[in-house]
């Protein structure tokens, strides 16, 4: 994007895992815009790579910190490393949510307890407390992103205990939406067609969800990270200073097909 939207914007990006990920696009398409980014990784086993994917894509000045979204001493101390580099922040995405791969095929009828536990507390509460942890240091306008997907609202198959996570996390964005909105602060989720991610492959059939949307969506095409980099620039700049607590579908129309022709 050639557009500076977010020229002088400092934004934190939790969740880029690999050069595949939805993160990432949104994370190039904030840099391409203009905006200065800080981002996470999650413990040793995934230090080197994400380190390597951020310093080679966004400059080896970048920061890059440790952070368990579970963890709420973690949480604390990620955020006093960014304030180190700034006292400000103006877009958060939050892009992390997990489900055991267990959890998510057959039926959801057997989702254990302790699965169900874990997925809400890293996939929607992580958002809270997140949210609680940056902001005192949110600007005015500050905007604050999650993902979702179409299983928060009905039945896709195989997609079980996620679904019921994304749920979860929609209503935490409707509530900070509103407990922040006084503060001038923006919560917002992008809810994006299926795309090709590494996260994604771990959902069954998904060649089968490929190929419905694309005959039926009514642009008769799935989406891309380009795609949904795009949307996420317009909810962090002030072209969308009016727009929080909403669900924004990035999904070529496709939620808004009942029974398919």
């Amino acid at each position: 994007m050639s557009s500076k939207l977010l020229e002088g914007k400092v934004g934190v990006v939790i969740g880029v895992a690999n050069k595949r990920s939805i993160a990432f696009a949104i994370a190039k398409a904030w840099h391409e815009a203009g905006a200065k980014l800080i981002f996470n990784y999650q413990g040793e086993r995934l230090k080197d790579g994400v380190l390597k994917l951020v310093h080679e894509n966004f400059g080896e000045d970048v920061p890059v910190y440790d952070l368990d979204v579970s963890n709420d001493e973690s949480i604390n101390a990620f955020f006093e490393k960014v304030r180190e580099h700034t006292d400000k922040v103006d877009c958060m995405l939050h892009s992390v949510a997990f489900a055991p791969k267990e959890a998510l095929g057959g039926s959801f009828l057997d989702t254990g307890r302790e699965a169900f536990k874990i997925s809400l507390d890293i996939s929607a509460y992580s958002l809270v407390a997140l949210s609680r942890a940056v902001e005192p240091m949110m600007s005015d306008n500050g905007s604050i992103l999650a993902m979702s997907y179409l299983g928060s609202e009905k039945v896709v198959p195989n997609y079980n205990l996620m679904g019921v996570s994304k749920a979860a996390l929609e209503a935490s964005v409707r509530y900070l939406a509103y407990d922040l909105g006084p503060k001038g602060v923006r919560v917002n989720a992008l809810s994006a067609g299926p795309i090709k991610t590494l996260a994604a492959s771990a959902a069954s059939s998904l060649k089968d969800i490929f190929n419905h949307v694309e005959a039926h969506a009514p642009l008769r095409r799935n989406v891309s990270t380009t795609d949904v980099g795009g949307a996420a620039v317009f909810l962090a700049s002030e072209l969308s200073h009016a727009v929080t607590g909403e669900i924004i579908y990035v999904d070529s129309g496709f939620n808004q097909i009942g029974i398919s022709a």
